[in-house]
This record gives structure tokens, C-alpha cells and sequence, in this order.
């Protein structure tokens, strides 16, 4: 097959879970096929994804200038937005040099499907072209913006996530509709997509994870720490730490006084900055080469999150290093865990901070929860079992859409995108 990898935000660094994702996925597909990146991002210096190159047919880059996150031109761009049916994130994002470039390269190029990785960029698709079109969705969006608006208390932020929500979810089922297959990442995910999608049209590629680098210890020395990973511009992530912070570690620190938490990722932001110099029990790193020392020091790994969609690759690394993880239900949805067999669900701070305790203070425990968890991710979560899944949905597609339903199909689908066209 001839594939077209296209992807809102760019591969490097591989700081993100969605990043993670994509980068091992593409790059076992290359292997087998013909497959081309093209990527639009915010603009950095040095650019990395020069890098990318030896590793498939083409790549092909857009780099973009964007607004900071809630600077000056940012707000005044949201508000340029607010009279439109577009999301705020979609139409920053969805610039028409990148538009463009799309364009250009599939009417060239020839291509078996195109791959629109992230829902974002499906907003510079160009859909009437009639191109093979796979649909990969690493979240329910609109359900992590109304999970922001139900945790959020600030008023001005509550409504902007109300909107992000309401327009999210138009979007959503727009872009899936106008797709010949979508691709989730859980199968909770899946029942949100089926209730206006048929189920042969949707498709779950389970989180993977590198099994041959993310390995447990032979000899395990833990100390009386824990840890959490993950890139912390990102406000589920924020969030979660925060909560930690203030109703789940004080009660930690009640039986274990000399326990501390590690944060690990990118990007900080003011919040945990100041939270970490006011705490001394918090340790906040910023970006580093390689999470796995951090991780390994650690005698549990936490993941306190309250918002957020998809899966989670961190506890799959964290699994596949033998590591004891305690979690919220949200944290750990749509993986294949199960609870005091190889994780712990914890979704009371109380709850939380007692199963930490336990961790921390039974090493036998930590220990047979950890081979557990190895075991599991061992067991069909690398990434060639994972993109075996992937491969067999993008050659459905590829192949079905010459047959005479499919072109039936394919204008009936045109004919929506007419009246249900975002303006």
C-alpha cells in the first residue's frame, strides 16, 4: 500500500502520549509499506523532524506561527472565533498553507488512504477529492472538554469549556461521518462513536508500548517515593497533579511523613512551579532525556487524573517497567487492567492515598502487582501485535473503496458534507 501519514502537531519530540502513539505506529508501517508523513505544527527552532527522514518515503513538513496559549493574540483569536460553529483549537490549528500543501500532495501523489491522524486535522482535508480516508481519534474529544467544564470552577474558563465542548462534538461527528473508517484507541471509546456511527466503520487499536525499552529492573530498589509522567502543559495533566497535591498527599504524608512526588514533563506551568516551591515534598523536573530512572526510583507510580479521553500510554510504560500504579478510573480508562490483579482504581482521595500507603509500605505486594502488570502488556500490547490491527483496517479501506457500494457510499457521503458543512 501507498499511505499518506497526516498529523496535526508534528512527531517530535516524542514528549506526548498521541506523539508516542503515532511515532510507533508509522514507523512500524513503514516497514511494511510505502507510507509518507506530511505534519503541521507550531513552529519551533531547531526543528527536529529532519530526523524523520531515513525512516520514510517522504516527509513532509508545514511548520506554522500560532498564538501562545492564553496570550494576548490568543484571546483575541478565540474571540475573532466565538460567532463561528468552529472550535477555537480547530480553526488556530487548520491554517491554509497547511490546507493546501494536503491538497497538493494527494493530487500527486496516488495514494491507497490517507491516514488523518487526530481529529484536528481533519480540518484541512480536502474531502471532495474522494481520497480513501481513515479517521484515527486518540480521544473522544468533546468528552475531555465537558470533563474540563465539570472540573473547572473559574467562570470565564467554565464557559470557554463549554463551548469547546459543544463545538467539539459537532465537529466530531461531522469529520467521522464524512470518514470511510474511524480508528479509537479503547473500546469506551468505540461505543461513543457507534452511537451515530455503524459498528463495521469503526475499529479499536489498542495503546502499545516499546517492550524491548521499557524494562523492569532485575533488582529493584524503590524508595519511598512516588512518581508521576507526562507532558504538563497539558491541563488534564496539570489537574491531576494539583488534586494530588491537595487532597490526596497530605493524607499520604499522615502515615508516610518523608514520602515526596516526583513530576515528570515538559513544560511546567506557573501553577506547579509555585506548588513545587511551596511544598518540599514535590519535586517538579521540567523535560528530561528519559523518564525510566525516575520511574524506576519510585515505589509507586500514580496517575490521579479527573479529565482526559483515549488511553493512557504512561501506565502501559510504567506496566511494562514492573512498577506498582495506583489510579483514578478515569486515568485508567479503556485499558485492558484489572483492579488488585495488575493496577490499583482508586477514585476518593482517601481511597487514593490508602492504596499509595499499601504500595509503599508492602513490598511483596508492589512486587507481584508489578510482575502482574508485565505480564499483562507482554502478553499482545507490543507494537508490531498493535499495528497488525491498524494495518488490517487501513487495507480494508484501501481495498473495498474500487467496489460499486463503496462509490455508492461515497456520494451519499458528499451529500451530507453539503448539509452538514461547518461554515
Amino acid at each position: 500500500m501507498k499511505i499518506l501519514w497526516a498529523k496535526s502537531g508534528g512527531l517530535l519530540p516524542l514528549d506526548r502520549g498521541g506523539k508516542i502513539r503515532s511515532f510507533n505506529l508509522a514507523r512500524e508501517l513503514a516497514r511494511r509499506h510505502e507510507v509518507g508523513l506530511f505534519m503541521f505544527y507550531p513552529r519551533t527552532t531547531p526543528d527536529p523532524h529532519h530526523q524523520l527522514r531515513d525512516r520514510f518515503a517522504r516527509v513532509d513538513c508545514v511548520p506554522m506561527d500560532m498564538p501562545k496559549r492564553a496570550g494576548v493574540s490568543d484571546i483575541l483569536a478565540y474571540a475573532a472565533n466565538a460567532p463561528t460553529t468552529l472550535p477555537y483549537q480547530m480553526r488556530k490549528s487548520c491554517q491554509p498553507a497547511a490546507r493546501r500543501r494536503l491538497r497538493e500532495l494527494l493530487q500527486a501523489g496516488r495514494y491507497d488512504v490517507l491516514l488523518c491522524d487526530f481529529l484536528l486535522t481533519a480540518g484541512i482535508v480536502p474531502w471532495e477529492l474522494g481520497i480513501p480516508t481513515v479517521m484515527f481519534t486518540h480521544n473522544v474529544e468533546a468528552v475531555i472538554w465537558k470533563r474540563r467544564f465539570l472540573v473547572n470552577r473559574n467562570p470565564l474558563w467554565k464557559l470557554v469549556a463549554w463551548r469547546e465542548y459543544r463545538t467539539m462534538a459537532r465537529a466530531e461527528r461531522h469529520f467521522t461521518q464524512m470518514a470511510d473508517h474511524v480508528l479509537t484507541v479503547s473500546d469506551e471509546d468505540r461505543k461513543a462513536f457507534l452511537e451515530f456511527l455503524p459498528a463495521e466503520r469503526v475499529t479499536t487499536v489498542p495503546t502499545g508500548v516499546d517492550l524491548d525499552y521499557f524494562r523492569a529492573e532485575e533488582s529493584p530498589q524503590r524508595s519511598r517515593s512516588l512518581v508521576f509522567t507526562g507532558s504538563m502543559d497539558w491541563l488534564p495533566n496539570e489537574d491531576a497533579i494539583i488534586y494530588f497535591s491537595s487532597e490526596i498527599l497530605p493524607l499520604v504524608q499522615q502515615h508516610i511523613p518523608d514520602v515526596t512526588l516526583s513530576v515528570v514533563g515538559r513544560r511546567p506551568s506557573r501553577k506547579l512551579l509555585a506548588l513545587a516551591k511551596n511544598n518540599p515534598a514535590v519535586r517538579v523536573t521540567g523535560a528530561v532525556d528519559d523518564i525510566r530512572p525516575y520511574v524506576h526510583e519510585a515505589a509507586v507510580y500514580v496517575v490521579p487524573l479527573r479529565i482526559g479521553g483515549g488511553t493512557r500510554i504512561k501506565i502501559f510504560e510504567a506496566m511494562a517497567m514492573g512498577s506498582g500504579v495506583v489510579s483514578t478510573s478515569v486515568g485508567a480508562e479503556g485499558l485492558p487492567v484489572k483492579h488488585e490483579e495488575n493496577i490499583l482504581l482508586a477514585d476518593s482521595p482517601e481511597d487514593f492515598a490508602a492504596r499509595t500507603v499499601a504500595l509503599i509500605t508492602q513490598s511483596a505486594e508492589r512486587e507481584r502487582l508489578g510482575r502482574a502488570a508485565r505480564i499483562l502488556v507482554e502478553s499482545r500490547y507490543g507494537w508490531p501485535e498493535v499495528t497488525d490491527v491498524l494495518e488490517r483496517a487501513l487495507m480494508q479501506v484501501a481495498e473495498s473503496r474500487s467496489s460499486p457500494e463503496s462509490v455508492a457510499v461515497w456520494e451519499d457521503r458528499q451529500e451530507r458534507a453539503r448539509i452538514l458543512r461547518l461554515r
